[in-house]
């Protein structure tokens, strides 16, 4: 197993290293104009998937082989999902542990509770995290026309990411970011809402005649106080939202209810 770290000391002297990955693959524009962007501030590293890989979540893939290639000095693609990203780039591509991890930016919102569950951007976010890596996960929300603020979005990353490398990023966290079209409003420090999609299972049928299905997102609504992601978003607001891995809810651990379901299994 590689051997990450090195002393304080030793890794303040070095030039920051950055590691970049997404969910959507590493030859994504949105990915590529990041890389551009950061390397200003650091070597920057592109460990992605070589496909898409939206709503991997935190899966990691244990029942098939793997296989890792090299695109170039500092772009990786790996045939797996982007906590598998993070593990390779961990563990076999990065000379040390990397100052900051950035997951993104994903062409779309990661908003609510349900995005941060399911989404593999924010799943690698987590995963740098779970490591001991300053992690962030980045998404675009689309103008009126439908694009996404490209340039705009990567000129934001980089001002996080300098805060970041300079000991901003609060430790055990991963920074949630959603990035309006311009113009925006301002930036809100924010709370996970609610984005319900209500799935729909869309049946058709193949030329042999064989029924296969979709799985089609509805139409999300939002829901939530002036305090939440999906509003500051919907506001025209930048959305700064800290995760943390730990999903214990401590009102409950401490409630009636689970002290009356410990007794029930009790001397079992």
């Amino acid at each position: 197993m590689k051997t990450l770290g090195g002393t304080p000391q030793a890794r303040r002297a070095e030039r920051p290293l950055i590691l970049l990955t997404n969910d959507d693959g590493y030859f994504r524009p949105e990915i590529r104009i990041l890389f551009r962007r950061l390397r200003m501030l650091g070597r920057t590293v592109i460990v992605a998937p070589d496909r898409e890989r939206s709503a991997a979540s935190l899966a990691v893939t244990l029942r098939r082989t793997l296989r890792l290639h090299k695109m170039n000095s500092d772009i990786w693609a790996v045939d797996g999902t982007p906590a598998d990203c993070v593990y390779f780039a961990l563990q076999k591509i990065l000379p040390r542990r990397p100052d900051l991890l950035i997951s993104g930016l994903n062409p779309g919102p990661n908003l609510g509770q349900q995005d941060a569950h399911y989404s593999g951007t924010v799943a690698a976010a987590l995963q740098g995290t779970f490591l001991g890596v300053p992690s962030m996960a980045v998404s675009l929300i689309p103008g009126p026309q439908g694009s996404f603020p490209l340039s705009f979005a990567a000129d934001i990353v980089a001002d996080l990411a300098a805060a970041s490398l300079g000991g901003g990023l609060p430790s055990a966290i991963a920074l949630n970011v959603n990035i309006p079209a311009p113009p925006v409003r301002g930036v809100k420090v924010t709370k996970l809402g609610w984005k319900f999609y209500d799935p729909e299972i869309i049946e058709k049928r193949d030329p042999r005649n064989d029924v296969y299905y979709w799985i089609g997102t509805g139409n999300p609504r939002h829901e939530g106080d002036g305090e939440t992601d999906v509003r500051a978003a919907d506001a025209g607001y930048i959305s700064l939202t800290p995760l943390h891995p730990d999903m214990t809810d401590q009102t409950a651990r401490r409630s009636a209810r689970m002290r009356a379901l410990a007794r029930a299994i009790k001397g079992r």
